[in-house]
Parts: C-alpha cells; sequence; structure tokens
C-alpha cells in the first residue's frame, strides 16, 4: 500500500470512529432526559402525598369544623388549687355566756339571719341567782356611798376618825366593782338593768347572732345544758367570699398582686369564674411546701359555699397571636402541623382538599394553641378547626398506598 493510500485510510478509520462516539452520546442524553422526566413525574406526585381529599358526605360525617386562623388572646399560666374561704371576721362561733339549758331553737341551718338576730333562749337558777345578787349588790352599794359622804364629812369636820373613813371607803370600793361585774355579765346577756332593778327578774335570756349572714351549723338540741365555751351554732357571712390558692415554691416568683385568676368548682363544672389576686401569702406551709394566695370574685355566680374545692389558673402574661384548637393541631415526629381547607365545586360534587402546613407551637390556653406560621397564608385562607389527628391519618396511608 503507497503512502497517499494510508493517509486516506487512517482518515476514514478516525471519520468513523468519531461517528459512533457521537451516536453514543446522543443515545445517553437521551436516555438520560427520560429519566429526569420519571424523577420529575414523580416528585410532584410526591408533592401531591401532602393533600387529603375528601367528599362533601364525608366533610360532614367527620363534623368537620373549617374557619379562617383566629387572632385571639393566648394566656400563660400557672396551674393552682385551693378552696374558697370567708375572711376571719365575716365567721363567727356563737356560744354561751353562762352555763344554762336551751328553753327553744329559733333558727335552722341555711337560714338568713341579721345582726342581733335571736337564735335561742336559754334559762337555768343560775341566771336568777345573778340577778338577784346585780339588784341586793346594787342596793348595798347605795348604803355605802352615802356612808362613805358621811365619814369624809365627819373626818373633815375633825369629828370622825380616818380609819374608819378608810374603811368605809374601801367596803364602798369593793362593792362599786362587784356592782360593776354583774352589770358587764348582765349586759352581755342583753339584759335590760332598769327592768332588773325594778325586780323584773328574767326567767331566760337571749342567744343572738353577732353578724349578717346564714347559719352554718346548728350544734346544739332543745333542753341541752351548754357550758359557757359550748359552740351553739356556726354563722358564715358569704357576701365577702374569696378564692385561696396554694402556689408551689417553683412558681412563687410568677405570681403578683392584680393578676387575673380563672377557676371553677364541681357545683358549676360547666362555667368558668374569675378572680382578681389581692393578696400573696409571705411564708410557706410545710407540706407541700407552697404559699397560699387569696384572690376576690369577680363574677360570682350560683352558690358558693367556703370549703369547695377550686381547679385554678393564675394568668401570668396575656399576648395576642394567632391561635388555633388543639384539636387542629398534630404531631409528626418533632413536628407540628395544621392543614389548610379548599373547597372545589365541579357539575358533579363537593370536594374539599385539605393540605398539611408545617407550623410552630407555643403557648397553650383553655384549649388553644398559639401558632406560628413559617410563612404567611394568602388571604381568607381557611384552615380545619378539628381531626388534624385523623387528616394526617389518612395522609399517611396515601402515602404508603402510592409507595407500592
Amino acid at each position: 500500500m503507497n503512502t497517499n493510500n494510508i493517509k486516506r485510510y487512517i482518515l476514514l478509520l478516525t471519520a468513523s470512529l468519531f461517528l459512533t462516539a457521537c451516536g453514543n452520546s446522543g443515545h445517553n442524553e437521551e436516555g438520560h432526559d427520560h429519566e429526569n422526566g420519571k424523577e420529575s413525574e414523580h416528585h410532584e406526585h410526591g408533592e401531591g402525598h401532602d393533600k387529603v381529599h375528601f367528599s362533601e358526605q364525608q366533610f360532614q360525617s367527620l363534623a368537620m369544623k373549617v374557619d379562617t386562623l383566629p387572632f385571639r388572646n393566648i394566656s400563660s399560666y400557672v396551674e393552682a388549687n385551693g378552696q374558697l374561704k370567708v375572711p376571719p371576721q365575716n365567721e363567727a362561733a356563737v356560744t354561751a355566756i353562762i352555763g344554762a339549758n336551751i328553753t327553744s331553737i329559733k333558727v335552722i341551718e341555711g337560714d338568713k339571719v341579721s345582726k342581733g338576730q335571736v337564735l335561742a333562749y336559754l334559762s337555768h337558777p343560775d341566771l336568777i341567782k345573778l340577778q338577784t345578787n346585780y339588784v341586793n349588790s346594787w342596793n348595798q352599794l347605795q348604803y355605802l356611798e352615802k356612808e362613805y359622804q358621811r365619814q369624809r364629812k365627819l373626818y373633815e369636820e375633825k369629828v370622825g376618825s380616818g380609819k374608819e373613813l378608810q374603811k368605809t371607803q374601801a367596803d364602798y370600793q369593793s362593792m362599786k366593782g362587784t356592782v360593776k361585774g354583774y352589770e358587764v355579765q348582765l349586759k352581755l346577756m342583753r339584759l335590760n338593768l332598769d327592768k332588773i332593778l325594778k325586780s323584773e327578774i328574767y326567767e331566760q335570756i337571749p342567744v343572738v347572732t353577732p353578724l349578717d349572714g346564714h347559719i352554718r351549723l346548728v350544734e346544739v338540741k332543745t333542753g341541752q345544758y351548754v357550758q359557757p365555751q359550748t359552740v351553739m351554732f356556726e354563722i358564715v357571712n358569704i357576701d365577702h367570699i374569696h378564692v385561696d390558692l396554694m402556689v408551689f415554691e417553683k412558681d412563687i416568683h410568677k405570681v403578683k398582686e392584680g393578676q387575673k385568676v380563672r377557676f371553677s368548682i364541681e357545683s358549676l363544672p360547666e362555667k368558668e369564674l374569675e378572680a382578681t389576686i389581692y393578696s400573696v401569702g409571705k411564708s410557706f406551709e410545710k407540706n407541700p411546701k407552697a404559699i397560699h394566695l387569696h384572690a376576690e370574685i369577680e363574677n360570682k355566680k350560683g352558690l358558693l359555699i367556703p370549703g369547695m374545692y377550686v381547679r385554678g389558673q393564675i394568668m401570668i402574661s396575656d399576648i395576642q397571636s394567632y391561635a388555633l384548637t388543639e384539636a387542629g393541631v398534630v404531631r409528626e415526629g418533632d413536628k407540628y402541623f395544621m392543614f389548610t381547607a379548599k373547597k372545589e365545586n365541579d357539575n358533579r360534587e363537593t370536594e374539599w382538599t385539605f393540605e398539611s402546613v408545617e407550623i410552630i407551637t407555643d403557648s397553650k390556653d383553655d384549649g388553644w394553641i398559639e401558632v406560628k406560621l413559617l410563612k404567611p397564608l394568602p388571604d381568607k385562607t381557611k384552615v380545619a378547626w378539628n381531626n388534624a389527628y385523623y387528616l394526617m391519618a389518612e395522609m399517611k396511608k396515601s402515602e404508603a398506598k402510592h409507595s407500592h
């Protein structure tokens, strides 16, 4: 083979290899594009897994609640329990002034009474004796007073002796104290001294209430003998009933006067009452280690009785924020989600589309959760207020079906 033929052969071989390489390259790019198409199609389909579709019938059967995301007050609070109480000056234990027998009882438990109202009557021979002793001592005092004045006049005229004057003065002062003691006792029994001095002796004495209120307890029976220290009746005035709460040591720094308290009682389970803290204790209870705080009730409703158990929440902050009911939020792993809702109509039927939206949650308040959006929602976007757990379960079922 001559030199020219060899050169031609090399050129043809080179051209052939170049065309082959170009053909392979074109085939690979086309294949790659095809694979990219598959990947793109799969990705778009994957995004669809964030959605759940309901018919109108499913929507109604689940009692779905849909509305815009509300903006409301969310309060941080300290939980505290306690009971209803009244100030000490609004309670009274009524005792007998003198050991005596009960002749009659004029009230029953639950009765409303006014200050000074008669609750019962007492009678005893000692009562009669006390009055007669008073009359005798008073008459004796009148005699001793005149004798003292006479002896003093004689002494001043240098006719009487100083010794006789001193003795008369001592007897007079002693009897004066005795009479005063009888008067105090009889006044405590609410007896008229003038009538007694006219020999109008009382056969029985009244037992009266020292304050307005209601009869909480009747501790005696007719005919019973009671000692002076025996509690006969308990009176309570609930006009100033308040909430007494126990706050544990770890939360003491969070509470202060003026904060609001929301609370409920067993007799009104569906009602939420409110109070304002007016006093915070300055000493610990030993077991458990906690302090007392007192709050004045603002919206008194129903029958509030001292001793009723209270479950309360002390509001320590109050902020405005987007919020959603707890039923509208679901946790998936370490993330939280809510669902936007969109209603679509065609010629045949209505369909609802729910799409998951990741959110950040914060404070909780009475069944509501503070919601922080990772990106703004379009105006008037509606969200599911309930069944978030069910919506998430349906979405995961859809993902599982597609993966197979």
